[in-house]
């Protein structure tokens, strides 16, 4: 689930405490202000004689600030003052303050620890703490990923799936890497086995991750639901059959002998359970990596895998799909095929991308403070990307466009470039051998006397024309591709004036502008008087 969703309503005994307090002798409780780390003081809307307390985001967290620590008080101009060195609020986040006003018609004014009114504001604030947890609980029940006990029984059977009791056998396999495959290898949970003759099935109950260089790897495993009771006792040595197999690993087995639990089925267990069996409602088929890159709207122009033609085979594993969308979307897409994709199958995207890193030299207007800064600095990374986010497949990136977008952030009086960084996915180019073995393949019936026929099969084969590999997920610096404004590619002086562009075809084929930069791209200049 979402992270930011976490909790519905979150509210600390403390918080609530304050909040009552302060209303009850009359002061303002949770008044808005919105943060921007360029402003450390703050006015308040009414007069006050001091403040409560202030609460907020910092790091993403619901935070309680520390008066004195992060922020002062100045009684002279009603004003909140946050120190720079503390922590400070989450930039463009509102923070909440509780104070007391200068003028108070409020009959109660004693709040000290041990008063009347204390004592039942926090009775009170208990009450309503306790509320809002078991509001919390309730909202948490219906989720997969928090739901406990019976919650998550009557969650997961939405799927017809019920907790397995200790009448299941259990027991550990052994998994065995594949000498000749080298790299992570991933087990998810859910991965089915059997006995030499398929009698008896287990499935892995938790994921496991064969590291880069290590052999072998233990997995707990569990009868099948068909396989209830004395029927998943099996002997040592006898689970040696993977129904689904994982690429990268050789062979599997069973130490000991599996057993009957004295246990059910833990939550975690069930929640791993569940969420592999949503996994295999995706069919994780051809078909299916197809559908679901139909379904995120992006244009599937090849797809490459083991069993596909000789000469565009792809290693045992691994499928390659190139698609056509726009890069902002490519994240998307990729999770919806990794989602959908058959366990232990690597899946890899490609798209026609250029992929560039403009080096700015950016001049600030003075007296930013550090956070102003930085926050000026991701503004222009943040324009730059708007600029780019707009431009469509062959659409070329120009120098005076991306500087202009820069230059109209607030703060920013000047910007310059200093270098312009250029590469463009790898989509075709093979290996010496499966060079060789195209070139091979597309000569055959060719005529040896036929030059002109010749020079054109080996044109075609050499600028991609006649696939023959699957592309790679590989990059390569394409310096041809930042031109100046005769064509030819850009000197110095133009990229430091803005005489460039980037384009965006090659082979009179359409490719997408995908920036990719961050603020320590940026140099940054205070503007001088």
């Amino acid at each position: 689930m979402n992270p930011e969703k976490i909790n519905l309503v979150e509210r600390p005994y403390q918080e609530v405490v304050d909040d009552l307090l302060t209303a009850i002798v009359g002061g303002v409780v949770n008044e808005p202000i919105f943060f921007d780390v360029k402003q450390l003081d703050y006015p308040l809307a009414q007069p006050a004689i001091d403040i409560r307390s202030i609460s907020g985001t910092a790091d993403g967290r619901r935070y309680l600030f520390q008066k004195g620590i992060d922020y002062r008080f100045s009684i002279d101009d009603n004003r909140v003052v946050w120190q720079e060195d503390a922590t400070l609020p989450d930039d463009d986040t509102i923070f909440y303050v509780d104070y007391f006003r200068r003028e108070s018609r409020s009959p109660l004014t004693d709040i000290n620890v041990g008063s009347v009114t204390r004592t039942l504001g926090e009775a009170i604030g208990r009450e309503i703490t306790t509320l809002y947890q078991q509001i919390n609980r309730a909202y948490l029940s219906a989720f997969v990923d928090t739901a406990e006990g019976t919650s998550l029984d009557l969650v997961v059977a939405i799927l017809g799936l019920q907790r397995k009791d200790g009448e299941f056998a259990v027991g550990s396999v052994t998994f065995f890497r594949d000498p000749a495959i080298e790299g992570n290898i991933f087990l998810p949970e859910g991965t089915l086995l059997a006995t030499a003759k398929g009698e008896v099935r287990f499935q892995t109950t938790q994921p496991r991750n064969l590291q880069r260089g290590q052999v072998r790897i233990d997995a707990p495993i569990r009868a099948t639901d068909e396989h209830k009771g004395d029927a998943g006792r099996v002997e040592a040595g006898e689970i040696s059959e993977m129904v689904q197999p994982v690429a990268g690993i050789q062979r599997v087995t069973n130490f000991e002998a599996t057993f009957l639990s004295a246990e059910g089925e833990s939550d975690e267990e069930l929640r791993l359970r569940a969420k592999a069996a949503l996994r295999a409602l995706g069919q994780a088929t051809i078909a299916a990596l197809a559908r679901v890159t139909a379904e995120q709207r992006a244009e599937l122009l090849e797809i490459h895998d083991p069993n596909g033609a000789p000469l565009s085979r792809t290693e045992p594993g691994t499928a390659v799909l190139l698609v056509q969308c726009e890069p902002e979307r490519l994240p998307g897409v990729q999770a919806m095929v990794e989602q959908t994709r058959a366990a232990g199958v690597r899946t890899l995207l490609v798209a026609r991308y250029i992929y560039i890193t403009p080096r700015l030299v950016v001049t600030l207007r003075e007296g930013l403070s550090a956070g102003g800064k930085s926050k000026v600095m991701k503004a222009v990374v943040t324009a730059l990307q708007q600029y780019v986010n707009g431009l469509g497949a062959g659409q070329p990136a120009r120098g005076a466009d991306l500087l202009a977008a820069a230059g109209a952030v607030e703060d920013v009086t000047e910007v310059r470039a200093a270098d312009i960084q250029v590469w463009r996915a790898d989509l075709a180019r093979p290996d010496e051998e499966r060079l060789t073995q195209t070139l091979i393949d597309a000569l055959q019936g060719v005529p040896a006397d036929d030059r002109e026929a010749l020079e054109q099969v080996i044109g075609s084969v050499l600028d991609g024309r006649i696939p023959g590999w699957p592309p790679a997920p590989r990059r390569i610096p394409d310096r041809s591709l930042l031109v100046g404004e005769d064509g030819k590619p850009a000197t110095d002086e133009e990229i430091e004036a803005g005489r460039f562009s980037i384009r965006a075809t090659v082979n009179d084929e359409p490719w997408w502008i995908v920036l990719e930069m961050e603020p320590a791209d940026l140099l940054a200049r205070e503007e001088a008087h």
